[in-house]
């Protein structure tokens, strides 16, 4: 019986982490970091890049024989496979397509006919140690376009780990094709792929969007005419999972194992769960003010959300005697982490539906102030508003006491 090769795997978890990691091991040397993700399949998309590096080192480590290619398939154009399906053939690989023009597979076109031997350089991780100094070569005009771009936007930390590796797997399901050829085809590859691996049709939305405004930025840049990733995702939202509210059930369980989270995270889950504000906003808090004697913070934004004055409710005074000075939480951390951190927390301690995220405590807010009688109009002033309105640009809103009188109502 035929033995099967293991195909190895890069990334791994520690005993006791939920955080996946990249490892690569090249003459006598090992090499690991973190991705900072718990969830696997963004993982496997982040270390794409990193692998396809340390593979073309160990390549570039053989003693091999210089070599000329015999073709299959003719590179350059499109052909008819034996299934009817449509074939495209580049200088080294074939891309085989079914009838909705989804990849089904790659393989090599054609082999190699060897003659001399040779050996080039030793790897090493020179390549890892560039990226982290910020300093990736580039390969081509589409690559230093892409770099401009994040230079530009000041794309870094976490979105450029996610920028760069939807540019890679662009590069790795679309090889050879320039920007300015590029079709929504192109683009839907990438759609199917990331289909395939089950993310939802608004994590596909939020992972394209670093393609789509990299080549709008071209676009305004007058380097490129066409967008290939605009409109290429289908019923956004439609297969997303309605998020529930936390019930009285949940926040016993949370209460009870708070002592399981660290310092800062405890603080953050009592913020989020007495204010019903956003995730991303609680990253926000820099320092605090007051008026008529009631302590309130500043968040939203005026492109996003509304920008507001949130009171610091009764439950939450306790956990934070001290005013706020600076930044509430530290600049190393973010919404993305945080998430990353909670939402699987959430799982270990029992609650296991999976329509019930940190972001429920927000729906649970909701609920909290309709249930006491809330107007509308407060309850917005509290929670902010979900989408921009006209009304929102003029004066600062209701009076803090009179949000804090309504803020109280939400407790923990």
């Amino acid at each position: 019986m035929a033995t099967r090769t293991r195909k190895r795997d890069y990334i791994f978890r520690r005993p006791n982490s939920q955080y996946w990691r990249v490892r690569f091991q090249a003459g006598g040397k090992s090499h690991e970091e973190s991705l900072k993700t718990t969830d696997r399949q963004e993982a496997e998309i982040l270390a794409l890049p990193m692998i396809a590096q340390h593979k073309a080192a160990l390549l570039a480590q053989r003693s091999r024989f210089i070599a000329s290619w015999w073709h299959e398939y003719e590179p350059g154009r499109k052909h008819i496979g034996a299934d009817g399906g449509e074939i495209v053939a580049t200088a080294d690989t074939l891309i085989f397509l079914d009838a909705t023009g989804a990849v089904v597979r790659t393989a090599p076109n054609g082999a190699p006919q060897y003659s001399h031997p040779t050996r080039l350089k030793e790897p090493s991780f020179e390549v890892f140690d560039r990226e982290r100094a910020g300093a990736a070569p580039t390969k081509d005009a589409d690559d230093a376009l892409f770099e401009l771009y994040l230079k530009e936007r000041n794309v870094t930390g976490f979105k450029e780990g996610e920028a760069r590796a939807m540019w890679s797997l662009f590069r790795e399901l679309c090889p050879g094709v320039k920007l300015k050829d590029a079709t929504r085809d192109d683009g839907r590859k990438l759609v199917a792929y990331l289909t395939d691996k089950g993310n939802k049709s608004r994590t596909i939305e939020k992972k394209i969007m670093w393609l789509r405004a990299a080549v709008n930025f071209a676009i305004a840049e007058g380097k490129l005419k066409f967008n290939p990733f605009a409109a290429i995702v289908r019923n956004k939202g439609k297969d997303a999972t309605k998020r529930k509210p936390f019930k009285d059930d949940d926040l016993k369980v949370i209460r009870a194992n708070l002592d399981k989270l660290p310092e800062s995270d405890r603080l953050l889950i009592r913020i989020l769960a007495t204010t019903g504000m956003r995730l991303g906003e609680a990253y926000q808090i820099e320092g605090e003010a007051k008026e008529r004697g009631v302590r309130y913070v500043v968040v939203g934004s005026k492109t996003e959300q509304s920008e507001r004055r949130v009171p610091l409710p009764e439950k939450l005074l306790p956990h934070l005697p001290k005013i706020i000075k600076g930044r509430l939480f530290p600049a190393s951390d973010n919404e993305h982490l945080a998430s990353s951190r909670l939402n699987p927390w959430l799982r270990d301690i029992g609650i296991t539906d999976k329509a019930k995220v940190i972001h429920s405590f927000r729906h649970r807010a909701q609920d909290r102030l309709r249930a006491a009688g809330c107007r509308e109009d407060i309850r917005w002033g509290v929670l902010g508003h979900e989408k921009k309105t006209l009304a929102e640009g003029y004066g600062e809103g209701f009076p803090v006491p009179v949000l804090k009188r309504w803020i109280d109502r939400i407790g923990f």
